[in-house]
């Protein structure tokens, strides 16, 4: 197995672990966010494993996120030093927004764990804040900041030819379309978590399905990969 042929596996994955954490970490962390805004779970009995669970998920998909720049990167580069580089640091900077709404999550199951049935009003109102920085950190991380990084590896894959166009179209579709609509959430023309919401995400997600799945059972096109490697 050739040094293209393994990066293209270990990328393929990375994409697939991305998609099963984020999905693992949403369902995990209901108790939270299907409350009240986290007062209902800081006043009540909590599940605490449950949304540490989450918590989990979200730092195995902070890990695949910056593994698909990292990993891309020697191959990319080659088509556009630039753009590969900016792929690379949009991805830190998406990973480092995740980061930010997991403490957010796990600063509420502390903070029920410190109420003692005093003070319900200041503890409530914490509660809603934190959460508050998890709900705006899922909009602009795994969306804005996903949207953008889509949109910049998709069109590097389509000029490369690294994989099949009608793949890197999913891509250049689904890029500008979820930075669209986390914008329509922004303005409160529906929920992120809703139809509407789903409905935009879901050429992203077929696009990175279908890279990993292309990446990991045929890897690269080898007349491609031969263009962009150095002679």
């Amino acid at each position: 197995m050739n040094a293209s042929r393994r990066t293209a596996i270990v990328a393929g994955v990375f994409f697939l672990v991305t998609e099963i954490a984020a999905i693992g970490g949403l369902a995990l962390y209901g108790p939270v966010l299907n409350g009240l805004n986290g007062a209902d779970y800081v006043l009540g009995p909590g599940a605490d494993t449950r949304v540490l669970g989450g918590a989990l998920c979200e730092l195995v998909l902070v890990t695949a996120v910056i593994g698909t720049g990292v990993t891309l990167y020697p191959v990319i580069r080659r088509q556009n030093e630039g753009a590969a580089l900016g792929h690379v640091c949009g991805r830190l900077l998406e990973a480092a927004v995740i980061l930010v709404g997991i403490i957010g999550v796990l600063s509420v199951v502390t903070l029920r764990g410190d109420y003692a049935g005093a003070d319900t009003a200041s503890f409530t109102t914490t509660g809603k804040a934190l959460v508050a920085i998890h709900d705006w950190t899922f909009l602009l991380g795994p969306n804005v900041a996903l949207g953008a990084n889509t949109l910049v590896l998709a069109w590097l894959m389509y000029r490369s030819r690294l994989v099949p166009r009608p793949i890197a179209v999913l891509g250049l579709i689904g890029g500008p379309l979820i930075c669209a609509s986390a914008a329509a959430v922004m303005f409160g023309l529906y929920e992120q978590v809703s139809p509407a919401g789903s409905l935009a995400a879901l050429p992203v997600f077929a696009w990175e399905v279908s890279l990993a799945v292309r990446l990991i059972t045929k890897g690269f096109d080898p007349q491609a990969i031969r263009a962009v490697q150095p002679s």
